[in-house]
C-alpha cells in the first residue's frame, strides 16, 4: 500500500493514508516537486505517462512524489528522481513551498503542501515508462510562452508554481 503523510498548513504531521483515498477526499498531505536545471539554464520537463491516476499526458516539472514517513525530504526527492527518470544526483536544493488545491474529471483531488526543489544536471533522462512518456528541455521565457498558448497542455501544480513565481 502506498501511504502517504497527511498533514496541516503548518506541515504538522496528522497521521497517513493510502494515496488514492486522500485524493479521493482531497486531503491536505506532504509533496515535493523537483525542477531540474542545466548548464543552459533550461529546466527539463517530463510528459506524463498517460495511465497516471490524474493529468495523464500533461507536461510537468522533472518529477514529483510524495515523501514517506520517517524519510528525510531530499532523500525522497533524490530516490524519486533516480526512479521516475533515471537521474542520480548527489544533492538537491529545498527553495521553497506552497499549498494548492486542484479537482480533477475523474474526481480526484490533489491538496498538497508541496516543497519546490531545486537541482542541476547536464544528463538526459531515461524515463521509467510507467512514470513519464518523453521529456524536453526549454527555457522559462518559452516555457511562459508555452504554457500561454496551450494551457491545457500542462498540469495545474506547474502553472500554478510559476503564477505564484516561485521558480
Amino acid at each position: 500500500m502506498n501511504e502517504i503523510i497527511l498533514v496541516d498548513e503548518k506541515d504538522n504531521v496528522l497521521g497517513t493514508m493510502e494515496k488514492l483515498e486522500a485524493h479521493r477526499l482531497g486531503l491536505l498531505h506532504r509533496a515535493f516537486s523537483i525542477f531540474i536545471f542545466n548548464s543552459k539554464n533550461e529546466l527539463l520537463l517530463q510528459q506524463r505517462a498517460d495511465e497516471k491516476y490524474h493529468s495523464g499526458g500533461l507536461w510537468t516539472n522533472t518529477c514529483c512524489s510524495h515523501p514517506q514517513l520517517g524519510d528525510d525530504l531530499i532523500f525522497s526527492a533524490i530516490k524519486r528522481l533516480k526512479n521516475e527518470m533515471g537521474i542520480e544526483i548527489d544533492s538537491l536544493e529545498l527553495k521553497s513551498h506552497f499549498i494548492y488545491r486542484a479537482e480533477f474529471p475523474n474526481a480526484l483531488v490533489e491538496h498538497e503542501l508541496d516543497y519546490i526543489i531545486f537541482g542541476y544536471s547536464d544528463l538526459d533522462p531515461v524515463l521509467n515508462p510507467e512514470e513519464a512518456k518523453a521529456f524536453q528541455w526549454i527555457s522559462l521565457d518559452e516555457l511562459k510562452k508555452q504554457i500561454h498558448l496551450y494551457p491545457n497542455n500542462f498540469t495545474f501544480w506547474l502553472k500554478e508554481i510559476l503564477e505564484r513565481k516561485l521558480i
